[in-house]
């Protein structure tokens, strides 16, 4: 990892291991003996609770450790269960090298950190991973934290007034005076030193609480100065709130354009977006969904920015589209109360992947934020012109009052003609003014049309290429043309010679005549010379003009073969990665069927186990039957034994015993008495089979 920090739960992740080691340091001091009796209370009441977070499935288990320079402590997170599976464990291992290789992650693999953060951080890597993605880690100003703590601020009644209502169910905040809103209210108070024009909005306390449930009070308002710096939320929460309002009216476009029959529905019951969606903005869903669904929102969020609070908004109003239409505005308030939030009570993923299926067009949001600007420009200006007109009129009113308590005024006409100046001179300055905001309209427009006339970045460098050939052509043109003056210029004098020469020539005698005409067959040999040497500068022109080509060309060339090798090492990265990817996969597949197999020899186990189990009570269920049946057969002999003269001993008196070789062998073993019976067929009991003991012995 590129930066160390120190997070409430310390991450090894080493290259060579196949599982990671966590820790999770809990409120645990130097020693035992430093500790108060108020604070080991406290910390076996967080002992406690982490167990029973630990034990919830739906729980965000969110209470984590970390201490304050202070001495105070948050909650601790406990140490990860030793019976992970096999795919929490890869989960950990992955995570644990992307904070490792943080940077080269971020620049290399970006949109697969996306689609990591979207199935969601786990919890104990969130704390770091959070800090990373805004780059909170080394920020200054979080040197300043303890120094802020000892001032005074002017916003901390309010702060105070807001801290039970924050998370006012959750066991880290909803005791008065406990830990979470002691610390709560530091960070909270920090923040409205450092930003004194924003101060403190009530909203923002449940970002503040959702970062001291991952991270220490430091690592909290580090995180949070870079949210509100980087992340558009201190637009947001601007006394103006001026940010919220443009989100409001990008929203309200998407649902007219996606939406249209229920946009229509809204406008007919005069539902406006903000009755709904502003808190959806200010806490990042965090008061309007649970809160497992909400952190898991807000992971994505630290990732991508708001995008996400318009996708998950417009795929909520999708999924309750037919439900919203049947209901009134009274009715729609208490669905977007009560009923939405439990219909996310299952978990984030449906709604996520319904965020991801919504059409989001930057550039169209762009555009709308410009269309919002100038609307707000327009509603600025005729406020002012308002303002204005009242200020005039109050001043007008406080004259006519004036001159009403005077009387009949003795220079009413001077007082006339005075108003009708200054008004003469108001609408001057008025038309002054329209003139002057209309040149700045056209100059705008005009700067407008440069903008957009300009080149792109992509045609920059071919454009300066074809710059500096043309400036090239042009000296060589230059230079060119300045000789051919020169030449010219000469050709002119030899040419006036010529003329003087030839003016005189019927009065010159042959010799002269034979002179002046080789000079005119001189003067058009360099007349040639001259046509030749132009042509030759045309040619040398065409040359340099076509060796400029020929360079724009190679240049055009070259960056094309550093495209083209920039893509294909791209491209052999990504088949790196891709073939990373799978075996990962496939080593993912072996262990998941590794372990089906040894679940399957388990439940076979557990089947035959339980089948052994089930004999071996039959058969002692068996066993004491039989007992039982020796044990009445035994009373019955000794009753009969006891009674005088000896009754035939029949199957009513010894139940089961009509196979005597069977059930008299027991006896014997038990009694120790001999018996010898003689059976006979009793005709007067219905043919039963009856047993007449003829002797017995000891």
């Amino acid at each position: 990892m590129a930066s160390q920090v120190a997070p409430p739960t310390s991450l090894q992740t080493p290259a060579t291991s196949s599982s990671t080691s966590l820790s999770s340091p809990a409120l645990s001091p130097s020693s035992p003996a430093q500790l108060s009796p108020d604070d080991v209370e406290l910390l076996a009441k967080l002992e406690e609770q982490n167990r029973l977070l630990e034990t919830d499935s739906k729980s965000l288990r969110s209470m984590n450790g970390s201490r304050r320079n202070s001495g105070s402590s948050l909650v601790s997170s406990s140490s990860a269960s030793s019976n992970l599976s096999h795919l929490e464990e890869d989960t950990w291992i992955l995570w644990g090298r992307i904070v490792n290789e943080w940077e080269e992650v971020r620049k290399k693999k970006e949109k697969q950190l996306k689609d990591l953060v979207r199935k969601g951080i786990p919890h104990h890597f969130r704390a770091i991973v959070w800090q990373l993605l805004c780059n909170a880690q080394n920020l200054p100003i979080k040197d300043q934290y303890s120094e802020l703590l000892k001032m005074t601020s002017p916003c901390e009644k309010l702060i105070r007034r807001d801290i039970a209502r924050t998370y006012p169910e959750h066991e880290f905040f909803k005791e008065k005076d406990s830990l979470g809103q002691e610390v709560l209210f530091n960070v909270m108070k920090a923040y409205s030193l450092v930003d004194r024009e924003v101060g403190y909005c009530q909203g923002s306390a449940f970002i503040v609480g959702l970062l001291l449930m991952q991270m220490p009070e430091e690592e909290a308002f580090s995180v949070f100065v870079k949210l509100m710096q980087d992340y558009r939320l201190r637009e947001l929460f601007k006394p103006s709130m001026a940010e919220l309002g443009l989100c409001m009216y990008q929203f309200e476009s998407m649902i007219q354009e996606q939406l249209p029959e229920l946009h229509i529905h809204f406008q007919a019951q005069s539902f406006h977006t903000s009755m709904y969606a502003s808190s959806w903005f200010l806490t990042i869903f965090l008061t309007s969904f649970p809160l497992p669904v909400a952190t898991r929102i807000f992971d994505i969020f630290m990732c991508e920015g708001l995008e996400i609070v318009f996708r998950v908004g417009l795929a909520i109003l999708q999924m309750n589209q037919a439900e919203l239409i049947q209901l009134d505005m009274e009715g729609m308030l208490q669905y977007f109360q009560k009923v939405i939030p439990h219909q996310l009570d299952s978990g984030p993923d449906k709604v996520i992947q319904a965020a991801y299926q919504v059409k989001y067009n930057v550039k169209k949001m762009k555009k709308l934020e410009k269309d919002y600007t100038t609307i707000k420009t327009k509603e600025m200006e005729e406020q002012v012109e308002i303002k204005r007109l009242r200020t005039e009129n109050r001043l007008l009113k406080q004259r006519i009052d004036t001159l009403e308590k005077k009387g009949p005024p003795r220079f009413s006409e001077e007082s006339v003609l005075q108003l009708e100046k200054e008004l003469v001179q108001a609408r001057l300055k008025e038309a002054e003014s329209q003139c002057a905001l209309k040149e700045m309209q056209d100059k705008i427009l005009d700067m407008e049309k440069r903008n957009s006339s300009l080149p792109d970045d992509t045609n920059v460098a071919r454009l300066q290429d074809e710059l500096i050939g043309v400036k090239l052509r042009e000296a060589e043109a230059l230079t060119g043309l300045k000789e051919l003056r020169q030449q010219v210029r000469n050709l002119e004098e030899h040419w006036q010679r010529h003329l003087a020469r030839t003016a005189g020539r019927w009065k010159d005698t042959p010799k002269k005549n034979t002179l002046s005409e080789l000079q005119d067959e001189l003067m058009s040999v360099r007349l040639r010379e001259a046509e030749a040497q132009a042509e030759l500068r045309e040619t040398r022109q065409r040359l340099l003009e076509m060796e400029t080509q020929n360079q724009i060309h190679s240049n055009q060339l070259r960056r094309a073969e550093q495209e083209s090798r920039c893509l294909q090492e791209r491209v052999t990265t990504l088949t790196t990665q891709n073939k990373d990817l799978h075996t990962q996969l496939q080593e993912i597949k072996r262990r998941q069927a590794e372990i089906e197999c040894k679940s399957k020899e388990e439940v076979m186990a557990v089947r035959l186990r339980e089948a052994d189990n089930i004999a071996a009570m039959a058969e002692l269920q068996q066993q004491i039957s039989e007992l039982e049946i020796q044990v009445k057969s035994l009373l019955c002999i000794r009753h009969w034994m006891s009674s005088s003269p000896s009754p035939a001993l029949t199957a009513s008196h010894i139940p089961h015993l009509f196979q005597p070789q069977r059930e008299i062998s027991p006896l014997v073993k038990h009694t120790g008495v001999k018996f010898k019976f003689k059976s006979y067929f009793n005709a007067s009991r219905g043919g039963e089979v009856g047993f007449m003991l003829v002797s017995y012995y000891d």
